[in-house]
């Protein structure tokens, strides 16, 4: 079969699935200050409509599989899931981006199910600070379920880091010193402008040279570090003689759109061929239909623009397509 190709010779192997859109946390760049209308769950697929997509991908060169949310934990048996993809043919590596708070009741379970290795959302080390960005959490708890990652074999371990203005940017050199006696991948993102280009955002927006700048002012050298295993768009650093290292991940100023081989699939069942448009595509009537779940995905993939635009959002210039209203916690990491 064809492999999963759209019009600008961009090969897919790596498709991102929302579990759920629910969350034990209320990050600040996820949703907004008054909530969120969860969806029902009868409007949630199902394990097996999951397996379903996933089993019919396969065979067109699907690898690699993520598992997010929304908060992917607070779905009930997700390692019945994890066992469930692990079983088909092909699919070779299936990760997780956790908050990390149910981690330590968790990791091992995930683990025997099939998982590889997580990504855990850390904004801040300081526990006044996280509560704040997280509205409610406990940093505590997070740093408990990082070491029961790495008690459960799960490697490597990844941390991300929203880098905002203002808010966690002084933290920089505290995060980088994780990976001077540990073999962590802590990885900045540029805050992106999903589901919000408002003001707020431009304010909060830092570009990622900041933290070469905060590397420097520590005195610490630096150099290029092979990428850890996976299929992030960092560009991978190390402080010289440091066991980890540090990633940049900046979609707003340097958009790795060229190299883009993901794509998404909601929680309720939509793909998204780009995070950052609004193009959707309903493939959850069609689970039974392995050849029209190709189809669609194909159909998807042929409407999938070159690049994202963000820095254009960024200057307030016009776009070429809609940008998605849906929020971070409605689309997956």
């Amino acid at each position: 079969m064809e492999p999963l190709t759209d019009p600008f010779g961009r090969l897919h192997d790596y498709l991102r699935i929302s579990v759920t859109d629910r969350c034990n946390l209320r990050c600040i760049y996820c949703m907004p200050a008054e909530g969120m209308q969860f969806q029902p769950q009868d409007e949630i697929m199902s394990y097996e409509e999951i397996t379903a997509i996933v089993e019919a991908l396969a065979p067109l060169g699907l690898r690699k599989v993520r598992l997010t949310g929304g908060e992917p934990l607070v779905r009930k048996n997700l390692e019945q899931l994890i066992a469930r993809i692990a079983a088909i043919p092909g699919i070779d590596d299936i990760s997780l981006t956790t908050n990390g708070l149910m981690l330590p009741a968790k990791a091992s379970l995930l683990k025997q199910a099939g998982l590889s290795r997580v990504n855990i959302s850390l904004d801040s080390l300081k526990q006044d600070r996280f509560a704040m960005i997280t509205r409610g959490g406990d940093v505590a708890k997070v740093l408990q379920g990082i070491e029961a990652a790495h008690a459960a074999g799960l490697s490597p371990i990844k941390l991300n880091v929203v880098l905002m203005k203002g808010i966690n940017d002084d933290e920089i050199k505290n995060f980088i010193s994780l990976t001077l006696n540990s073999p962590l991948n802590v990885r900045f993102i540029e805050y992106m402008p999903i589901g919000s280009a408002s003001d707020s955002w431009r304010q909060a927006y830092l570009p990622l040279e900041t933290v070469i700048d905060a590397c420097t002012a520590a005195g610490w050298t630096t150099e290029e570090a092979e990428l850890p295993s996976g299929n992030g768009p960092s560009q991978n650093r190390r402080v010289t003689g440091a066991q980890g290292t540090f990633g940049l991940i900046h979609p707003v100023s340097e958009h790795f759109c060229d190299n883009c081989n993901r794509l998404r699939l909601t929680a309720d069942g939509h793909i998204k061929a780009c995070l950052y448009w609004a193009d959707e595509y309903n493939v959850r009537p069609l689970v039974q239909d392995p050849a029209a779940v190709q189809d669609l995905f194909r159909r998807a993939l042929g409407n999938k623009p070159h690049n994202h635009e963000m820095a254009l959002a960024l200057e307030k210039k016009a776009q070429s397509h809609t940008p998605t209203a849906r929020r971070m916690s409605q689309i997956g990491g």
